[in-house]
């Protein structure tokens, strides 16, 4: 991109929305966070995934549309519903083989259709029905379950190339999973229900994505990275990436 132009894209930013850092982010997301909408158990978990920080990372504006992605128990859902407030919009998008594995699942879904901003889509793994012109699509430790062995072996490349049709040009796509071992290979998403970050940069990036940023915050070195998430002496304390994506345009 030529210089000036750049500056010019810059400064247009800046008048309509401000930058949120990490040192900034537990001020401009404290109403999202006290929202009612939001459970106990919600506000239980926000140390542990930095909550507020987390959503400066993908930065999360009031008034946006977001697609939250294999929703699992809903707590992104209801943050994002809090965070982009009654002019915003969240989709919440859980696959029909998770409902049918879990009956939670489907009531996680029915409890996000229930909120005021948002609305849920349920469809095969490899055929996302998202709405088109979306700022932002998130999924959290879920990219690795489309490389699980019940599901197609292009299940990831469907999903991303969905994603990369839905979001507006200079949408995000972030991405937070279990880190696996460099090298850990194709099988650790099955066996590990973890993922190699250089696998997901491949995977996104020939879906026409370019990666935009990534973050350490919740990597932790006493994770080995080698053990499956739900052994007992890992389970809540696995090292995670955070990747952030952006569609050119």
């Amino acid at each position: 991109m030529r210089p000036f132009l750049s500056v010019i894209i810059a400064a247009a930013l800046a008048t309509t929305a401000p930058v949120v850092s990490a040192q900034t982010a537990p001020v401009a997301y404290e109403a999202a966070l006290a929202s009612p909408i939001r459970t106990t158990e919600d506000r239980g978990r926000d140390t542990a995934r930095h909550a507020a920080d987390t959503l400066a990372f993908a930065e999360v504006k009031p008034g946006q549309k977001i697609g939250d992605m294999i929703i699992g128990g809903g707590y992104f859902t209801r943050l994002f519903a809090a965070a982009v407030g009654p002019d915003g919009h969240v989709t919440a998008w859980q696959p029909a083989e998770f409902i049918g594995f879990q009956a939670s699942y489907g009531e996680a879904l029915a409890a996000a259709a229930a909120l005021d901003n948002a609305d849920a889509i349920s469809s095969p793994i490899g055929a996302p029905e998202w709405p088109e012109g979306l700022d932002l699509i998130f999924t959290a430790q879920n990219y690795h379950d489309l490389h699980l062995k019940p599901f197609a072996t292009d299940t990831a490349a469907k999903v991303n190339a969905a994603a990369y049709r839905a979001l507006k040009p200079g949408g995000l796509y972030v991405v937070i999973d279990h880190d696996a071992a460099t090298g850990a290979g194709p099988d650790a998403p099955d066996s590990l229900h973890r993922i190699d970050v250089d696998q997901v940069k491949r995977e996104v990036e020939a879906a026409g994505f370019v990666l935009d940023g990534s973050s350490d915050l919740l990597a932790r070195a006493d994770d080995p990275r080698t053990a499956n998430v739900f052994d007992p002496s890992i389970r809540g304390k696995t090292s995670q990436f955070m990747l952030r994506f952006r569609k050119p345009g």
